[in-house]
């Protein structure tokens, strides 16, 4: 089945219910290698399903997705993506390196590998002089920094973030934006969620999702021009409430 050889994400019907409940309604979304796809909407849109689906974390009621030209849940496709979830995945009672390195077994790395990858890590999320932290003793802004570094850890080639910015400060929030720039530019794909639509200019192209469904996608400006709205907030009501 051809998926399309530019794309990193392919969604064909992707459909998830829990019971009568559909949480994700017939999903078709093609995400290009290289880019940063946002996917908003308000809390309960689906999108939290969405990328566990995606990673093979839920399986889908009906429909198909492909990573990568290959259908998911896939062994393989699974070590070329990195998940961050809403909730921080780390242990209180482990440092920050000793969470990196446990990370790094999971995914199989080479011992001789894991301690200059974690040091890279470290630098990159500008918490290099924190590695020996207990991870009880950070801060929530920290532990976010400490949860994107384990996402990555084994180099994947796309990274599923989920509300990566929720619950920090604005001034981390910009930051986190320019970590995921970086990761952009170093060639990964990116789909993030989030329900804070001033984020979503960051984006290179976004995808509005309202009761499990996608009611609009584009570029954030062309959103705009589309509707004659100002703000990608209004952008949405306008589209998911109708004139």
């Amino acid at each position: 089945m051809e998926t399309g050889a530019d794309h990193a994400i392919v969604t064909l019907n992707l459909t998830k219910k829990f019971g009568e409940f559909c949480a994700v309604n017939t999903l078709n979304l093609k995400v290009k290698k290289g880019e940063i796809y946002g996917l908003l909407g308000p809390n309960g849109a689906g999108k939290t399903t969405t990328i566990k689906m995606l990673c093979g974390i839920s399986k889908a009621t009906s429909g198909k997705a492909f990573i990568l030209g290959k259908r998911v849940p896939d062994k393989i496709v699974a070590r070329e993506i990195g998940y961050m979830p809403q909730e921080t995945a780390l242990y209180d009672n482990l440092t920050i390196e000793e969470n990196l390195e446990f990370y790094g077994e999971i995914f199989n790395l080479k011992d001789d590998k894991i301690p200059n990858k974690i040091q890279k890590l470290l630098d990159f999320i500008n918490l290099k002089d924190w590695g020996d932290e207990l991870v009880r003793n950070l801060s929530g802004g920290m532990k976010h920094r400490v949860s994107l570094a384990c996402a990555l850890i084994h180099e994947p080639k796309i990274l599923f973030l989920d509300e990566p910015t929720v619950g920090i400060d604005p001034e981390l929030r910009v930051s986190f934006w320019d970590y995921f720039k970086q990761l952009k530019k170093s060639g990964k794909t990116i789909l993030i969620t989030t329900h804070y639509m001033d984020e979503a200019r960051h984006c290179d192209r976004i995808g509005f999702m309202r009761a499990g469904k996608l009611i609009a996608e584009d570029k954030p400006q062309q959103m705009l021009i589309k509707t004659g709205t100002e703000s990608l907030e209004d952008a949405f009501l306008k589209i998911g409430v109708g004139p």
